[in-house]
């Protein structure tokens, strides 16, 4: 999987990177009750999944991976030219930034689910990209580094489409349509982080690289990294609007509750945590997290890394090229995950990609010893293959979400429940990301293990995950029974 969608995914950004609660009303089945090994499939489950709502919130889902990835191409030379900041501190501020949003997004997520949870999802939603829309526009009219801290604190501080477009995406499931809504869910969030990095470095600087149409504006003049910003904080907006005129929202009020029979208090963000299996899975996410932020800050630093210090000595060409491989490759596996899910459930999907997990990532430290051997034209046959094969393993990401909110104690925790995961997330993407490239530089360094120490503390994460997997609970495994079955 690629660095980039593996941060999408577990932020929520790609994020992930970067994947049901069954709620009490006609689009989910119930979570109360007993748990058989198979989860029986209820005439609601027959209905369609609602396309026209799905693609709404997967265009608003675009929105996060955009702000986050777009300012990637230019953010360092925008504190070095911008901000007068010496080219050697660089590094040190945009660390600086990144981890300021992460910290941010950490403070105000759960904030953000249990709004969700009592007024509903369309308001936090739409609150949320018009928020994103401002911050991010005005990230590009920073002149200091205190600027841009602010407004990519500002941009971090309206978390809330992260927590609530899971949720609606969600409700307006079944047990049979949820692994088909969150492959698009994905999918979308594999569009957001191509096309982040392409507004960010093809629309920076415009009177430079476009200099017959944009050579005589002198606002892009004074601030050339404004036009990428703008053009993010439009796409914002444009969700905004049409989730405001468009989107339905899905919370069951507490009209509907008490008419259905089904009333239950609002639980506390610690009761949610207590309920039964949610720790479990709560767990396995931020192992998955973790995992994923290592792999993210460590792949781009082993392809760049010459062969002689343990890397693959790619140029910036070859790693352009196997990040985008890496990308269709995981856009491609979502096509047959919701059958995949159908048949095996999600917890025999969860535990193929644990099996395949740690010998995808050994397979990075023998790319080294191929090419140490001189074995370059095996190493160039064998590549490309385990790049699309490997990719197969993202697909823990869609996984585990499906496992998180199938165990929700209650429908109207489900945007608590998202909202605690995140808020984990974010935490460690403060510091993960340091801490992993950091052990990398010390093997490279000290050559530890020829320069592989940092895979073998990530082949042995991996494993944790694949025993930590064995104690799925039981209502999280996604099994269903078809009625004719039964």
């Amino acid at each position: 999987m690629s660095s980039a969608r593996a941060a999408a995914d577990v932020s929520g950004a790609g994020e992930t990177t970067p994947l049901l609660v069954a709620v009490e009303n006609p689009d989910t089945p119930s979570v109360d009750g007993p748990h058989e090994e198979h989860r029986p499939e209820s005439e609601d489950t027959e209905k369609p999944l609602p396309m026209g709502q799905i693609l709404l919130l997967c265009y608003a889902r675009l929105v996060d991976p955009i702000a986050f990835f777009s300012i990637f191409p230019f953010i360092n030379k925008m504190i070095h030219e911008q901000a007068g900041v010496p080219e050697t501190d660089v590094g040190f501020y945009a660390g600086l930034i990144e981890s300021l949003f992460s910290m941010t997004q950490m403070l105000v997520m759960i904030g953000y689910g249990r709004v969700a949870d009592r007024i509903g999802r369309k308001p936090v939603l739409v609150f949320s990209l018009c928020g994103v829309s401002v911050a991010s526009a005005m990230f590009g009219l920073s002149k200091g580094v205190w600027q841009m801290i602010l407004f990519r604190c500002l941009a971090g501080a309206f978390a809330g489409s992260v927590v609530t477009i899971r949720a609606m995406i969600t409700e307006n499931s079944t047990a049979r349509t949820q692994a088909k809504a969150f492959s698009f869910f994905s999918f979308a969030g594999n569009i957001g982080i191509f096309l982040g990095p392409l507004i960010g470095g093809a629309l920076s600087e415009p009177t430079v690289n476009f200099p017959s149409v944009f050579e005589h504006m002198h606002l892009f003049k004074t601030y050339p990294y404004l036009l990428p910003t703008l053009i993010t904080g439009c796409v914002a907006a444009s969700a905004a609007a049409l989730c405001a005129l468009f989107v339905k929202e899905t919370l069951i009020t507490e009209t509907e509750r008490k008419f259905s029979g089904s009333i239950s208090p609002p639980m506390s963000t610690w009761e949610v945590i207590k309920s039964p299996g949610v720790a479990v899975v709560l767990y396995l996410q931020g192992h998955m997290a973790l995992i994923a932020l290592g792999y993210t800050a460590v792949l781009p630093l082993f392809w760049f890394t010459s062969i002689d210090l343990g890397g693959l000595g790619f140029t910036p060409l070859q790693i352009s090229f196997f990040l985008g491989l890496a990308g269709i490759s995981q856009a491609l596996w979502l096509f047959p995950f919701p059958a995949l899910q159908r048949r095996y459930g999600t917890g025999g999907v969860l535990r193929a990609c644990t099996y395949l997990w740690p010998t995808f990532m050994a397979l990075n430290p023998v790319a080294n010893f191929m090419l140490k051997q001189g074995w370059t034209t095996a190493f160039w046959i064998a590549m490309p293959s385990v790049q699309f094969l490997g990719a197969a393993v993202s697909l823990v990401f869609t996984a585990m979400q499906l496992a998180l909110n199938d165990v929700a104690p209650a429908p109207n925790t489900l945007g608590t429940l998202n909202a605690i995961f995140l808020t984990l997330n974010s935490g460690l993407r403060a510091v993960a990301p340091g801490v992993f490239s950091s052990i990398f530089a010390v093997g490279a360094r000290t050559q530890v293990l020829e320069g592989q120490l940092i895979w073998v503390i990530i082949v042995c994460l991996t494993i944790g995950f694949w025993v930590g997997v064995r104690y799925l609970p039981e209502k999280a495994e996604g099994r269903i029974q078809t009625s004719n079955q039964q």
